[in-house]
């Protein structure tokens, strides 16, 4: 593979493809919005994600970004793999084992809203995130310390959103007692972390991309060990 110091071609109008390519994964967010029913798992999840997604298209169109040919290309490649998640569990198929929890619970009567907005964020952020790294810098033929400059501007973007989503989906001023269940869940995950493993993650696979069976096992094991997070977080808990 040939490795430049920058992504994309100069003679690419590159706000417009990236616009493009964030306007494809925004159509998708919302028809899947309208399909689910409010109270499913997955279509909380996809809220959030919506609501995330809608404040990069606006940076992307004022210029937030060095790089958007780049930007725009992570934040579709990163979704697709969200969605890959849901067709294949619509089509009765295996997903990841990182979406594995979520797909199964969304429906448990005993796990609330913001569970399950977290076991998304962690499934895709600390899974596919690093992934879609990859997948990025093999379309545009990049290194991955080229995206970092815009992947800690989107980071910095679920970062200003989280207090508020945590807001959003608390279920009420109960969930401030320390003695509270809730509470001692939603403090052991953090998703500043995650990002942070994510991008530890996609650099060491880049760095193996020569050794297929050593980054198939990393992959594997990125996998199961962020399955094995989402499903603590969905815990039922007392109503």
């Amino acid at each position: 593979m040939t490795t430049t110091q920058e992504c994309g071609d100069d003679h690419d109008p590159p706000r417009t493809a990236a616009a493009t390519g964030v306007a494809e994964v925004l159509a998708r967010m919302r028809e899947l919005d309208a399909a689910l029913p409010p109270e499913d798992g997955v279509a909380v999840f996809n809220g959030v994600y919506l609501t995330v997604t809608e404040a990069v298209a606006r940076r992307l169109a004022h210029g937030g970004f060095t790089d958007p040919r780049a930007a725009g290309e992570l934040d579709l490649r990163f979704a697709r793999r969200y969605f890959d998640a849901v067709d294949a569990a619509a089509a009765g198929l295996r997903p990841p084992a990182c979406w594995r929890p979520l797909l199964q619970l969304r429906r448990h009567p005993g796990v609330r809203p913001l569970q399950f907005a977290l076991a998304g964020i962690n499934a895709h952020i600390g899974h596919d995130l690093a992934l879609a790294v990859l997948d990025t810098c093999r379309a545009l033929e990049c290194e991955p310390q080229v995206l970092e400059g815009d992947f800690d501007r989107v980071g910095g973007v679920l970062v200003s959103l989280e207090e508020r989503i945590r807001e959003r989906l608390m279920p009420g001023p109960d969930v401030l007692d320390i003695a509270d269940p809730l509470t001692h869940l939603i403090g052991s995950w953090s998703l500043d972390k995650a990002r942070d493993g994510a991008w530890v993650a996609a650099r060491a696979l880049w760095s193996v991309r020569g050794l297929p069976q050593v980054a198939a096992e990393f992959t594997e094991r990125l996998d199961a060990g962020v399955g094995l997070v989402g499903r603590m977080l969905l815990t039922p808990l007392p109503g």
